[in-house]
């Protein structure tokens, strides 16, 4: 273990994380990921971190006000808490009236999201294109937490782009209109996931702000989220990229900051018995739909290890689920 972290911020962050009127026993969370963080994904990262706050994958406001039945995005297991779902929309009355169905589906929280850099998001108002919107996003605020009694979060990013780097403003407009927490991805919405992560700038939100901010942005490891809390000061991290194909890092990052020291790493073995819980899962879930689904995860797993590049290869062609744990079973007897 190369990085470890000063004592005064470790027994800061061995104590829940308290957002608004919710407290977390994790400083951990989830992040919200389009086309990843269903059920399933959210029920394997519990299963290693179960105090941590996981996230549905975004959810349209405007699709949830003109649809009868609520999109299969918002369904959450009864047992799966603390579970925020996460809106994203530019109109503050179809945001507030989904906060409330939200709210009813058992949302510990709401997340708004201000970040998504996708141009089918920000060219209908939606994701960080409100970064380049104050006003309508300090509105969206403003109305959904005068619609729900649950804590009401944003994700958001730096800015549109390096000359339009503007999140100080933002964020304490954010806290003014009634946020309860931040999490500040560290690039901008033009960077998309290129370059690095600017968590130097994530600290002068920490400074600026009294909510709590998360830091996001390029954790892949436990000593990647060491670091990436040292230079910010954050009151936690949020993983991202870092858990597709891994659902343990999310638990092994809790495990560290509870007891000062790193978890064991799975074997191989458990890494693609996970696989295969994974793909059983959306099986069961979502039917040949989930084994579609299933192709990218299986080849997110896939990786690290000899033969992983022509086991990735073949897990993005399986057609049934049989396919698939024939081929885990097969590198796993290699």
């Amino acid at each position: 273990m190369g990085f470890s972290l000063s004592s005064e911020l470790q027994q800061k962050l061995s104590t829940p994380l308290k957002i608004g009127s919710v407290t977390i026993n994790s400083r951990v969370l989830q992040s919200p990921l389009s086309g990843v963080t269903d059920l399933v994904f959210r029920r394997l990262v519990r299963k290693y971190a179960p105090e941590s706050m996981t996230y549905t994958e975004m959810v349209s406001a405007t699709e949830i006000h003109h649809l009868k039945e609520l999109p299969k995005l918002m369904e959450i297991d009864p047992h799966e808490q603390p579970i925020s779902i996460q809106l994203f929309d530019c109109r503050p009355d179809f945001m507030a009236e989904a906060a409330q169905k939200a709210v009813k589906e058992g949302a510990k929280t709401i997340d708004i999201n201000m970040g998504c850099p996708v141009n089918k998001i920000t060219k209908k108002g939606g994701g960080s294109r409100l970064l380049r919107q104050p006003d309508i996003a300090e509105s969206i605020v403003r109305e959904v937490t005068k619609a729900v009694d649950v804590p009401v979060t944003v994700k958001t990013r730096l800015g549109w782009n390096d000359a339009e780097i503007n999140i100080l403003d933002f964020a304490q407009r954010m806290e003014d209109a009634g946020a309860s927490m931040i999490t500040v991805h560290g690039r901008t919405r033009e960077q998309g996931y290129t370059g690095t992560a600017r968590w130097e700038i994530i600290a002068q939100v920490k400074e600026k702000l009294t909510i709590p901010v998360i830091a996001n942005g390029d954790i892949f490891s436990v000593e990647d989220a060491l670091r990436c809390l040292e230079i910010t000061q954050a009151d936690g991290v949020m993983c991202s990229r870092g858990t597709l194909g891994y659902p343990f890092l999310v638990g092994e990052i809790d495990f560290y900051l509870k007891n000062n020291q790193k978890s064991v790493l799975p074997t191989l073995k458990e890494r693609l018995d996970c696989a295969k819980e994974h793909l059983i899962g959306l099986w069961q879930y979502k039917g040949q739909r989930g084994i579609f689904q299933a192709r990218k995860h299986l080849s997110w797993y896939c990786k690290g290890f000899s033969g992983a590049s022509e086991l990735r290869d073949r897990c993005s062609q399986i057609n049934t689920v049989e396919e698939g744990l024939s081929l885990l079973d097969e590198a796993l007897s290699r």
